[in-house]
Formats: structure tokens, sequence, C-alpha cells
């Protein structure tokens, strides 16, 4: 069959045209292959790690070949890595100035609002200045009303050898006692009989509701650069718009208070200390007191449920310490433990990292030159993760056995920037003696209740990475009764 001048020209255009799409899909196929390549750290190497529950595990072994402070880059962005104490030093104390929070703010706003880990310069000022006070030893040593959260913690665990998932658990407990601290009136979602006011959201769903917008702060840092492209997902705004309306009553009765305090010099508040109370005679603008919340209860819930967790997941598979910790318990001759008599966050710091960026050109102590010990330059809008995690586990600074759980090296171990799970600097967490209070608290209780605990899980922790960093497949153990 014969084709005219015009069908064949037809035809060699479709040709044409076809090999052009089929070099312009591969040629991009292959840029795609080669960002992954360069990139595959965050892109494709990071999510996979995480979904394992081995993202921080990953990024240790990265410290081990490469050294304690390397650059990698993010579509073709450098950024550094570091576990050194000399930079950590650095980034949170002696230059401060130099760094910002970057892009946590960014990352974190959609949930947390503007509060006291979401915002710099004037406004964090002013949010430390206001919440600092409400962190007195006057109010953390109160420990008759973690006690009654206690017991409902002891309800619902089988004591006869029955296998319980113990970190949903912990983390409805520190939700309990953080309510009942921050708004003066518990959620009290270890109880069955827990309602709540008509009109308001569900304390299961507030709690669902949070966990799943910090899954969603997660994702955006972890996509890094590309985060600032994203578009905020329908789930995530119907979650946070959910976690707004439940603190949202508690905000407008503390404003109530206070202006009655303002109108009549008396007003009808709670009888216990409550810290929104004290902070709404501060300021009665119910945004700020609602962000502040929301930021305070990521702390409050969430790092020490975090810490719980990663603690009984280990602790479990070490008969021969959790002997130990009973036999040290003793001496307490059943007595609940005060303030006073409470005196363990280096493998799984509840707070892995926290990312910086330099505000201006800088240097870092350490990690330039070849043997990585030389000054590193650090020039203006660089984006810096000191991680916390890998410096806890460097054999060179903890001894060889830095990633096996033993309690005993802090009997001869002193620290100084090698060990900070609570950061540092200006910007240290200002309820790190409150948290040590309230889960050494927990954990003497659980020693005293229990003559056994025996692990459930063969598997080892698994990282489950949200704002804090908690066990992936839960905390699986079986306890005994004395």
């Amino acid at each position: 069959m014969a084709y005219g001048p015009i069908t064949q020209a037809g035809l060699g255009i479709l040709i044409i045209h076809s090999c052009l799409t089929a070099y312009k899909w591969i040629t991009r196929y292959l840029a795609r292959q080669k960002i992954i390549l360069e990139n595959g750290y965050y892109i494709r190497d990071a999510f996979t790690a995480k979904a394992k529950g081995e993202f921080l595990l990953r990024e240790s072994g990265l410290y081990d070949q490469l050294g304690a402070t390397y650059i990698f880059y993010v579509l073709g962005i450098g950024m550094i890595s570091t576990a050194e104490p000399e930079n950590m030093k650095a980034i949170f104390a002696t230059k401060f100035d130099d760094w910002s929070t970057g892009e946590r703010n960014r990352v974190l706003e959609p949930l947390l609002g503007k509060g006291i880990f979401t915002t710099e310069g004037e406004h964090w000022a002013r949010s430390r200045l206001m919440i600092r006070p409400n962190f007195v030893r006057g109010q953390i040593s109160d420990l008759d009303r973690l006690e009654s959260h206690v017991q409902d913690l002891f309800r619902l665990i089988p004591a006869d050898g029955r296998e319980v998932d113990l970190q949903p658990l912990f983390f409805r407990l520190m939700m309990d006692s953080a309510t009942d601290l921050l708004f003066g009136q518990s959620v009290n979602s270890l109880r069955e009989d827990s309602t709540s006011d008509p009109g308001r959201p569900s304390d299961g769903a507030f709690a669902h509701a949070f966990d799943k917008a910090q899954e969603y702060c997660n994702t955006r840092f972890l996509y890094g650069p590309l985060g600032k492209i994203m578009w905020q997902a329908k789930e995530d705004r119907e979650a946070v718009t959910l976690c707004r309306a439940f603190i949202q009553p508690y905000v407008d009765e503390a404003v109530r208070y206070r202006e009655e305090l303002d109108g009549e010099g008396a007003a009808s508040g709670p009888e216990k200390y409550t810290f929104l109370y004290e902070l709404a005679k501060q300021t009665t603008d119910r945004i700020r007191l609602r962000d502040e919340l929301m930021n305070l209860l990521v702390a409050g819930r969430d790092t020490t449920a975090s810490m719980l967790s990663n603690l009984f997941h280990t602790l479990a598979k070490r008969p021969d310490v959790w002997e130990k910790l009973r036999a040290e318990v003793q001496a307490l001759d059943g007595e609940h433990p005060s303030f006073e008599k409470l005196k363990t966050l280096r493998l799984n710091p509840p707070v892995p990292g926290l990312a910086r960026e330099s505000k201006k050109d800088t240097v870092l102590p350490v990690g330039g030159g070849p043997d990585g010990k030389s000054p590193l330059f650090v020039k203006k809008g660089t984006v810096v993760m000191p991680v916390f995690h890998g410096m806890h586990r460097r054999k060179d600074l903890f001894g060889a056995d830095a990633r096996d759980f033993n309690p005993d090296r802090w009997e001869k171990l002193r620290t100084g920037w090698e060990y900070i799970p609570f950061s540092g600097g200006p910007r240290i967490c200002i309820g790190q003696q409150y948290a040590l209070t309230e889960s050494g608290y927990v954990i003497v209780r659980i020693l005293q209740e229990f003559r056994e605990l025996e692990s459930r899980d063969p598997e080892p922790l698994k990282e489950a990475i949200t704002l804090t960093c908690a066990s992936l497949n839960g905390v699986k153990v079986a306890f005994t009764r004395e």
C-alpha cells in the first residue's frame, strides 16, 4: 500500500514526536533517579527507615561511617548533621544568637500556633517569662494529684501474667496528669466512665486528633525543603480544628475567672493550683492562652509518656536491672515516694534532636578539616541537625557499651554537653524537674505495686517518631503482683 507525500510526512512527524516524548520521559526518569540517589537520605531512605522504626538508628550508623559531624544534601541544599558536644554547646548556648529555630516554627505552627516552642525573640521571651513561675518547686512537688491517676493506671494493668501494652496506657496517664495540672480538670481518659461536656469533642477523639496532627508535623519535617510547598491535608486540618475546639472551653472559663477577678477582686476558681488560671492572670488573649496550652500539652504528655514507654520496653528485657531497682525501692517500706526521695533518658531520649538554622555566617567549633576536628564554617541560612540520640550513643563518650542499657554507668559518670536530654542554654526545658519528678514517681510506684515484669515482645525497640520518639510496636509486657 503506497502512502502519499503528506501521509509520509505525517508519519515522520509522529515518529519524531514519539521519540522526543520517550527521550524526555527517559531523561526525566534518570534525572529523578539521580536526585533520589544523591538525596536518598531524606527523599527515600529517611521514609523507608522511619517506616521500619530505624530512622535514628540509621543516623547513629552514619555517624560511625562519616564522623560525628557531616554534610548531606537535600535537593541540592547542603545541611549539617552533628553529634558533637562542642557544637551543641555553641548552637544552644555560647553562640545562641547566631541561630534560629528555622523550619521548626513552620512545621509545628499549624498545630501548636505561636507558643513557647514555636516562636523566637520577644514573643518567645515573653512566653518563657509567663510560664517559668508555674514550675517552682511548690507546684511540681504536689504528688497527691498524680497518685490518683496512677491508681487509675493500676486498675487497667492485669497482675496475673496476662499481656498488656503499657504504651497507650502511659500516654493516657500523662494526658490525665497534664490536663489536671494545666486545665484544673483532668480528662480522666484512664477511666471507663470518662465523659465530655455536651458539644465538646470526646476525650478519646481529642487524644486521637492530637496524635494525628503530630504525625503530619513530623511528615512536614521529613520532607525538608519540599515541606514549604506542601498543602495542609484535610485530615490534618480537621485534627487541628478538633484539638482547638476541645481546649477552647477551658480557655474561656479561665478568662471568665480573670474578668471576675478584675471586676470584684474575688472570683470562683479551682480549689487546687491550675496552670491555666495562673496564666490568665497575665493575659486574657484567648489565642495566646490556647497556643501556650497546646505547646505545654506536648511537653507534659508526649515527652514523659515516650520516656516511660522506652524505659519499660527495655526494662522488661532486663530482669537483673528490674530486681536491683526493686531492692532499692524496698527502702521506702511501701510508702509513696515524696519529692525529696526521688532522684535514668540516654539511649532513647524522648526528643531525639532539635533543628537549628544559622541567622548569619558563623562557625561550629569542630567538624571541619580532613580529620573533622577543625572549626567548620557555616554560611547564613544553613540548617544544622544537632542529634542528641546519636551523641548519647557515641562509644568514645560513653564507653564501649554505649549502646547497651547499663544504669550502673551513672554511679561514676559525670557529664556535660555530651548528655542533654532536655537541651541546654537559654531554651533549656523549663519543665525538666517536673518531668523527672513525675516519671520518677510513676516508675517507683510500679516497682512497688508489681513483683515481676516480663517482656512479651521479642523484637528490639523500634522508633515511632512524631514530635517525640516512642516505641513503634508498643510496650507489650506482663506483670505479677506481690
